[in-house]
C-alpha cells in the first residue's frame, strides 16, 4: 500500500514540476494585469461580450502564447473574473495549449505540410467553435457578475481616482499570489493526484501495448489515451510523429493534438469548480467532438498518406524550434511545484476549519 501511495505521488510531482513554472509566472501575468483589466475595460472590448470579434481576438492571442493548458489556467481564470465572457474564456483556453509558433514549426517538419496545416486550420477553427457555443448555451455562468457593479445610470461602477501605476502592480500582485493562487492550486494539485492515481491503476505496459502497434490505434482510442497523459503539444509533437511513421493514420495526429492538449484532468477540475459544471461539459464535449470529427476529416482527405519524417528535416525542425523553447531547471521545478502544494495545503487547512466552525 506504502509502494503504491508513493507511485501516485511521484506521478502527481513530476506531472506537476512540467507546469508549475509557468502557472507561477502565469500567476505573475494575471496579478500585474489584474487591476488594469477589469470589468469597465473588457465591457468596452468585444471580449467582455458574445461579439464574435471577442473570440477572433483571443483565439489569435492564445495561438501566440507558447504554455500548457495548466499554464493557461490562471490567465483564463483572471480574464473570467475581471469581466470576460465565457466564449472567449474558453476560446482562450483552448488556442493556448492546443497550438502556437513552436508547436507549428514542429509540425511542418515532423508531421509534413499536409498535416500542419490541417493543424493549423483546426487550432483556429477549433477553438472559434467552442467559444460560438459556449456563449450560445451558457447560463447564469455566461459571465462573473460580481465583476459587474451596476451603478445607478446603469453600466459599471468606476472608480473616480485611481492609484498610482506601480501601486496598482502591487495590489494586483497581491490578489494573484492570494486569492487567484489559492483558488487554482487547490484544483491544480486534486487533478494532478487524481491523474497520478489513474496512471498509477492503469497499467503502463497496456498503454505502451496499444501505441506499440500504430494499426490498431483508433481516433477515439487515442483521445482516452491522450485525456490520460498530461500533453504538451510541442514536447508530444515528436511522439506523435512517431506514431504516424510507424503506421498510425493522420487523423490520430490531429484528434491526439486537439484532444490531449486542450485537456487535462486539473484544468477541467478548476473550470467545474471557479465557473460551473455545466461549462466544463461544453468544454469537454465539444472538444472531444471536435477532435473526433477533425481526425475523421483528415483521414478522409489523405487516404494514401506517406510520413514525411526524414533525418534532415527533424534535425533542422528541432534546431529551429529549441532555439524559442524555454526549459525550465530542475530547482526551478520543484521549486514553483512546492509553491503549489504550500497554496493548496493552505486552502485545504481553510476549508476544513469553515467545515468545522460550520
Amino acid at each position: 500500500m506504502l509502494t503504491f501511495i508513493k507511485e501516485v505521488l511521484f506521478s502527481a510531482l513530476s506531472m506537476l514540476n512540467s507546469a508549475s513554472p509557468w502557472m507561477v509566472f502565469s500567476f505573475a501575468i494575471a496579478g500585474a494585469l489584474h487591476d488594469f483589466v477589469g470589468a469597465d475595460t473588457l465591457s468596452r472590448s468585444s471580449i467582455g461580450s458574445t461579439k464574435i470579434t471577442g473570440l477572433l481576438l483571443t483565439t489569435l492571442t492564445g495561438m501566440c502564447i507558447p504554455i500548457c493548458s495548466c499554464g493557461t489556467i490562471p490567465l483564463g481564470i483572471s480574464m473570467y473574473f475581471a469581466g470576460a465572457y465565457l466564449g472567449p474564456t474558453l476560446t482562450f483556453m483552448t488556442s493556448s495549449p492546443m497550438i502556437n509558433p513552436i508547436a507549428i514549426i514542429l509540425a511542418f517538419g515532423l508531421l509534413g505540410p499536409q498535416i500542419a496545416i490541417v493543424y493549423i486550420i483546426t487550432g483556429f477553427f477549433g477553438p472559434m467553435i467552442i467559444g460560438l457555443v459556449a456563449n450560445k448555451f451558457a447560463g447564469d455562468e455566461l459571465y462573473y457578475k460580481p465583476a459587474y457593479e451596476a451603478k445607478p445610470g446603469g453600466g459599471i461602477k468606476l472608480e473616480m481616482e485611481k492609484p498610482p501605476f506601480l501601486r496598482r502592480i502591487v495590489i494586483g500582485l497581491r490578489w494573484s499570489f492570494s486569492e487567484l493562487s489559492l483558488t487554482i492550486s487547490k484544483y491544480t494539485v486534486s487533478g494532478m493526484l487524481i491523474a497520478g492515481l489513474l496512471f498509477t491503476v492503469i497499467p503502463q505496459t497496456a498503454i505502451q501495448r496499444y501505441l506499440g502497434d500504430p494499426g490498431l490505434i483508433s481516433l477515439l482510442g487515442i483521445t482516452i489515451v491522450a485525456a490520460l497523459m498530461y500533453v504538451c503539444a510541442i514536447g508530444h509533437i515528436p511522439f506523435i510523429a512517431a506514431l504516424v511513421a510507424s503506421g498510425a493514420s493522420p487523423g490520430v495526429a490531429i484528434t491526439f493534438l486537439m484532444a490531449g492538449c486542450a485537456t487535462n484532468i486539473a484544468e477541467l477540475l478548476t473550470i467545474s469548480r471557479t465557473i460551473g459544471r455545466r461549462a466544463v461539459i461544453m468544454y469537454s464535449v465539444m472538444v472531444i467532438a471536435l477532435s473526433e470529427i477533425a481526425g475523421y476529416v483528415t483521414n478522409r482527405i489523405f487516404p494514401n498518406f506517406k510520413p514525411v519524417l526524414d533525418y534532415d528535416s527533424v534535425t533542422h525542425s528541432i534546431s529551429t524550434a529549441n532555439a524559442f523553447i524555454i526549459e525550465f531547471p530542475e530547482w526551478l521545478q520543484y521549486t514553483c511545484s512546492f509553491v503549489l502544494i504550500g497554496y493548496a495545503a493552505v486552502a485545504l487547512f481553510r476549508w476544513v476549519r469553515e467545515k468545522l466552525g460550520s
